[in-house]
């Protein structure tokens, strides 16, 4: 196929399929309208040689044959037949010894056939055309009525050959312009199929053509409506199509975000640095205060792209994942120990309560920062004083993890974006809380990379809840257990 990629080709494969058919159905139409035509003609000649034999049945009765076969008349009649069918007559008595032979062969001789017997034995015509001898037989019963009994009584046998020879010269003829008939309609079918062919590949063609054309996620194909496959394929391409759109859409999106905030904090790097060429005999305290707030920029600036270069990693599946069992337990105490500076900062209780032991499947570090980030927005967002509770559960199949906070919450219409990349809620406050804008969705990967769901519920004004389920064991790729 790969050698001859035109095999591959839908009307040249429609074109064959039309040819085969055609061809087929040429050959059996010939072939049955023959060996119909030859039944008849036997069946012709095996009446009408019957016919025949009959007449001369009934002559030789009124000749009275079976008692005296001298008859002149009969013989000259047995022997025309002979040459009008080229073949043998023979005449047989009741004790099936021939009388007559047109052949001159077997007078006097005892002939016991099956046909004749069955001839006998029947008192019915029995006929048989031999294919391999290329003879028709025929033996009929030559039968006279006793006027004293009113019996049926049977005085001998006519065994009857003909040629098929004629026929078969006729039916080699009538092959012959069968021949020449069906070249002409093979001749016919080609032109009929490649016709069909390329009609039946043009909406095809069309749908190829109007996708080829679309230049611009904005621009609509054509329906193309002649099949109910072009209807699908379009349909299909149209969705295809939207669905690119909005990639595209978040790949623009995503760029300007990237540059925004990238250049954010190298503008106000810039702006530090020309403070202080254009401040010449500044003092050292001022010169202190604004290297700070640099290596603080470059430390904002080193965190997003650390972000980025992770969710980028994470975006190409989970083949860096190092999964091994955890306790949990312990990786909860750990985060909030660690957050415990920050909460206390910031007035806010943190709250761990675990309500069996769990042991599950995952990549430690990635599950740390993950429950970090939305532990960290908890206390980002909320009031002073506040709380976040960290509430662990879990079944026989997975693990829940509810995080809540008595915070600000987030409005109904924003929940549905919390998760997009430098997406950052409460945008009067944007500025003065730190972060890149990508810990949720990072936050969000990580868990759909261990197989789990995360829930967001949440009451502007009164707090917010992140709801996550990671199943106990964790399931590859392959479909099997960790």
């Amino acid at each position: 196929m790969k050698r001859f990629p035109f095999l591959k080709s839908f009307r040249l494969r429609v074109f064959l399929l039309i040819l085969l058919s055609g061809l087929v159905l040429v050959n059996v139409m010939r072939y049955g309208m023959v060996s119909n035509l030859y039944g008849r003609l036997i069946e012709s000649q095996t009446m009408d040689m019957t016919e025949q034999v009959r007449i001369c049945a009934n002559s030789m009765k009124n000749y009275d044959f079976f008692r005296d076969a001298s008859s002149e008349a009969i013989n000259v009649q047995l022997a025309q037949l002979s040459r009008i069918y080229e073949g043998r007559i023979l005449v047989m008595d009741r004790g099936f010894s021939v009388i007559a032979d047109t052949y001159d062969i077997s007078l006097g001789k005892i002939m016991i056939g099956e046909e004749v017997i069955r001839a006998y034995r029947s008192e019915t015509v029995v006929s048989n055309h031999d294919k391999g001898t290329r003879y028709i037989e025929v033996a009929i019963p030559v039968t006279e009525n006793d006027v004293q009994t009113g019996e049926t009584e049977v005085l001998g046998v006519i065994l009857a050959s003909a040629s098929t020879d004629e026929i078969r010269r006729n039916m080699s003829d009538i092959q012959r312009r069968g021949w020449i008939i069906e070249i002409v309609l093979v001749v016919l079918l080609i032109g009929a199929a490649a016709l069909s062919a390329s009609l039946s590949v043009r909406p095809f063609e069309r749908v190829t053509k109007a996708i080829a054309g679309v230049v611009s996620f904005e621009e609509d194909v054509p329906l193309v409506s002649d099949y109910k496959e072009t209807t699908e394929i379009v349909e299909a391409f149209q969705k295809l199509r939207q669905r690119l759109k909005v990639l595209d859409d978040s790949r623009q999106e995503f760029v300007s975000n990237v540059s925004h905030e990238l250049k954010t904090p190298i503008a106000s790097i810039k702006v530090l640095a020309d403070s202080l060429n254009m401040q010449e005999g500044a003092p050292l305290e001022m010169y202190r205060d604004f290297m700070k707030d640099i290596s603080a920029e470059v430390d904002r600036e080193n965190e997003i792209i650390t972000d980025l270069l992770e969710l980028v990693r994470m975006e190409k599946g989970a083949s860096g994942m190092h999964v091994e069992n955890v306790n949990v337990n312990e990786l909860l105490e750990q985060i909030t120990k660690r957050l415990g500076p920050l909460a206390r900062k910031s007035e806010v209780d943190l709250i761990l309560e675990s309500h069996r032991p769990v042991t599950a499947d995952m990549d430690a570090v990635k599950m740390t920062q993950a429950i970090t980030n939305i532990i960290e927005n908890g206390i980002k967002y909320n009031k002073h004083p506040g709380w976040v509770r960290i509430v662990l559960d879990a079944d026989h199949k997975y693990m829940t993890l509810t995080i809540s906070d008595s915070g600000t919450g987030i409005p109904e219409t924003e929940i549905g974006h919390i998760f997009e990349r430098f997406y950052r809620g409460d945008k009067s406050h944007s500025k003065e809380i730190s972060g890149t804008g990508l810990g949720l969705a990072i936050t969000r990967k990580t868990i759909l990379l261990h197989r789990g769901s995360i829930d967001v519920k949440s009451v502007l004004g009164e707090g917010t809840s992140f709801i996550v389920k990671i199943p106990l064991s964790h399931i590859r790729e392959t479909g099997e257990s960790a």
